[in-house]
């Protein structure tokens, strides 16, 4: 029997930094009375406020929800009343210009630098720096239509690894790359997710849309770990129905 159900957040709970819709708000509380459940994404946590935290219906038990940010380098937990920082593994200034100015390259260098954006194009959370295609507050639309074969960002990633090599540099969403110290991606997510909870890794269930190879929720399925792989956000309610008629 799984104690915690993890999940990826944009195109697993919610469309593309959208709030979660009220039927799944309800499903997670229904399923936090069954179980702990995580939620790990590269974004930051206001955007976990804003999409998640904030939609939650009055009574979840949110002391038993562990939010994960920015590839699960950051830790945030329900305690007497307030959310709180349980960790967070920031880049040091030196590691974060180094960043910025390798990104200010392979943008160059991809032809990238003059295309119309939506707010900034690149996000310093702290424990990772986010490059989005088309900036941070891009409609829907335009992204899913920006990059849906990952050509545009392979093609950085090259770059940014080659110039980045002692760190991680992996796709995001539909239109980030995510760059962390090294080895980090949803796998480690789930390692750390373990320690913090006290849960083993096989007592763990993850789910999320891109669990194929390349896939940036693939490295859990890669490592081992119990996952299910869904198309959308209505096919991660079917499964959150069925586990939680599994768990009651």
């Amino acid at each position: 029997m799984k104690k915690l159900i993890a999940f990826d957040l944009d195109g697993t709970l919610a469309e593309s930094k959208q709030r979660i819709g009220a039927p799944m708000a309800a499903l997670l509380k229904d399923l936090l009375a069954v179980a702990r459940v995580a939620v790990i994404s590269g974004g930051d946590w206001p955007q976990f406020e804003t999409q998640v935290v904030d939609a939650l219906p009055a009574g979840t038990r949110r002391e038993h929800l562990f939010i994960m940010p920015t590839t699960g380098t950051k830790l945030y937990r329900f305690d007497q009343d307030t959310w709180t920082k349980v960790y967070a593994d920031v880049f040091a200034p030196e590691e974060r210009d180094h960043i910025l100015e390798a990104l200010d390259t392979a943008v160059r260098d991809a032809g990238s630098a003059d295309e119309r954006t939506w707010g900034e194009r690149v996000e310093d959370r702290g424990s990772q720096i986010t490059f989005s295609g088309l900036g941070q507050q891009a409609p829907l639309d335009a992204k899913k239509a920006w990059d849906p074969d990952f050509a545009k960002r392979k093609a950085m990633q090259v770059t940014l690894r080659k110039a980045l090599p002692d760190l991680s540099v992996n796709i995001g969403g539909s239109t980030s790359l995510d760059i962390t110290h090294k080895d980090i991606d949803k796998a480690y997510a789930m390692r750390r997710l373990a320690e913090e909870s006290g849960i083993a890794t096989e007592d763990m269930l993850f789910l999320g849309d891109a669990i194929y190879p390349g896939g940036n929720d693939d490295a859990v399925r890669a490592a081992g770990m119990d996952t299910i792989a869904v198309r959308d956000v209505e096919d991660t309610m079917t499964a959150v129905r069925a586990i939680i008629a599994c768990l009651k």
